[in-house]
């Protein structure tokens, strides 16, 4: 990988990198350091990495890091996305919002990832298996046990409001 095309990933997949780190830690400095760190390594190892795999690396690296930091400080903090008055405005968006992150943070950390990953920015299976390290029926089974944990959680009586 040359550095002019290292320049054109870090424009074309800091955003999203970023963007899944911080919607699985909920904290955004933490996350800026993660996605950092995998700019980082991609730097160091630039000569053997293709640069037409430096998405999957990446997406692999910032994931790593990310279940490293989890574990390592065994804390989430939730941050609130409304200011208050977005709160008031907007309460049945809040409720369901809160509702979902809910029934989220209730996945184990590869679940959650998996439903980031593929609801959220849209990955194939294939992207998935390789930033996750697992093989594509791996994640489709695991994806759907997720998907049925959400829905289970989401219409539950008690879990309505």
């Amino acid at each position: 990988m040359t550095e002019k095309e290292y320049n054109q990933c870090v424009n074309q997949y800091a955003d999203n990198v970023y963007r899944f780190i911080v919607k699985n830690l909920r904290h955004e400095e933490d996350a800026r350091d993660i996605v950092q760190t995998a700019f980082e390594k991609l730097w160091r190892n630039r000569e053997a990495v293709d640069s037409e795999k430096s998405k999957s690396y990446l997406f692999t690296v910032a994931y790593n890091q990310m279940i490293d930091h989890i574990r390592k400080n065994k804390r989430i903090q939730l941050k609130e996305d409304f200011s208050e008055d977005a709160r008031v405005e907007h309460q049945s968006n809040g409720n369901l919002k809160k509702a979902l992150m809910e029934a989220l943070n209730r996945l184990n950390e590869i679940q959650k990832s998996l439903v980031m990953l593929k609801d959220y920015e849209g990955y194939s299976y294939e992207e998935i298996g390789n930033i996750m390290g697992l093989n594509e029926s791996q994640v489709k089974v695991y994806l759907h046990r997720a998907r049925l944990t959400l829905r289970n959680y989401l219409v539950s009586p008690e879990n309505v409001r």
